[in-house]
């Protein structure tokens, strides 16, 4: 497995392409990627009980089980909150794409993310469908344009590009996501588009992104906001032509590794980009009783907003950390409990098996001054491990969100 240079369009017989239609002031807010054959997929979405009708439209695809073909994404508008309007314009997004790329609705994702509670703007939209349909193409830059083009409050693309071997055969894997604020654990406020080219059964498949979105997507935080409109979806067409995947071999684990990988690449960047965020956090809980047990702990001291401001003023406070694992109803002994941070290379230990340890609070300040840091906790309850990632709470991140709709 080794990254190339590509995009979302880089895997075989895949098209893409982004543009500015007006839906936003400026910045593209438009994009399709589109498979030249079938594909299987796989897709999981939002836990907010209210569901934006992209998502409806989607999960109710999803139930079908059948194959697909593209996906349409608009930016600048969520269409959440629009009721009966709001499905029918995501079943008009759908229909025209379709129309313009031969190929049936019922195999159209369709994805929107922006401002809540803001009727589509069909006027500006279906022509906008029949504008970029036919300059989406293979060429590199078409899929940076589509990576553009789910873009709200990011201020990067997040992409990222595999080749690994399969069977002989080369397979290749390439994702896009947007996603800055209202990220949460049990998916953030996210978009992510995955393709390749690889042939695998469709639900080995949703097995994998399932296995694979519990330790990514679902362990990620900015500010404890889940959103309307999250979604995780991937597309595969079989275009390598490596036997297909369709038990748990060695060919499926080779796949099942290059797409863990590019998962995670792509959660850690939509944390770093987290709105007005100064530190990237990597929390590692080890030694936990469960599994679970140890994802509980790392997401409440993720979301705790006296851990982040404590970073956020290169704080030291370790006392904030053991406050957010106590209330987060995991099963631990906080007596046999060890807790440093590290960053840039350097470490310092703070509480050593339940008892606190005297350090250099100028070391300590020095240290949390790196914009990555991580913070370890050492249990002695059993042998479980999880990590999450995570941001600071700053000024910036009010600002930025005060003015969402200005």
């Amino acid at each position: 497995m080794h990254t190339i240079e590509g995009s979302i369009n880089t895997p075989k017989g895949f098209k893409a392409g982004g543009k500015h239609i007006g839906i936003k002031r400026k910045r593209k807010d438009l994009s399709i990627v589109l498979s030249e054959k079938p594909a299987v997929f796989a897709a999981m979405f939002t836990t907010n009980k209210v569901k934006a009708a992209s998502v409806l439209w989607n999960m109710d695809i999803e139930r079908k089980a059948g194959p697909i073909r593209a996906i349409v994404i608009n930016s600048g508008n969520a269409n959440a909150c629009t009721g009966k309007q709001g499905m029918e314009d995501t079943k008009v997004m759908a229909q025209k794409t379709a129309a313009m790329l031969g190929c049936e609705p019922e195999e159209v994702f369709v994805a929107s993310t922006g401002v809540i509670g803001v009727p589509l703007p069909m006027d500006v939209l279906v022509p906008g469908i029949e504008s970029l349909a036919p300059e989406i193409s293979g060429e590199l830059q078409a899929g940076l344009n589509a990576a553009e083009g789910i873009m709200t409050t990011d201020t990067t693309m997040k992409i990222l590009s595999l080749e690994t071997e399969i069977g002989g055969k080369t397979v290749t894997l390439s994702g896009m996501a947007k996603g800055s604020g209202m990220i949460h654990p049990n998916m953030a406020t996210m978009l992510s588009f995955i393709t390749t080219d690889v042939a695998i059964d469709q639900e080995l498949l949703r097995r994998a992104l399932r296995k694979i979105g519990k330790d990514t997507y679902n362990m990620i935080s900015v500010d404890g906001d889940t959103s309307t409109n999250d979604m995780v979806m991937v597309m595969a067409n079989g275009s390598a032509e490596n036997t297909i995947i369709d038990q748990e071999d060695n060919d499926y684990h080779k796949f099942y590794k290059a797409l863990h990988h590019l998962n995670e690449h792509l959660a850690k960047e939509i944390v770093k980009d987290g709105e007005g965020a100064s530190k990237f956090l990597e929390v590692t809980v080890d030694g936990a009783k469960t599994s679970e047990d140890a994802r509980i702990l790392v997401k409440s001291i993720l979301t705790s907003n006296l851990v982040k401001t404590a970073m956020f003023g290169e704080d030291a406070n370790w006392g904030r950390i053991l406050c957010a694992m106590g209330y987060s109803g995991a099963d631990f002994d906080p007596d046999k409990t060890s807790l440093e941070f590290s960053a840039a290379g350097q470490r310092i230990l703070l509480m050593k098996e339940g008892l606190p340890i005297s350090f250099d609070e100028d070391f300590a300040y020095e240290l949390l001054q790196n914009r990555d840091i991580s913070i370890l906790i050492q249990l002695e309850d059993g042998n479980a491990k999880a990590t999450g990632w995570g941001c600071d709470l700053s000024y910036e991140y009010v600002k930025i969100n005060g003015e969402y709709r200005s």
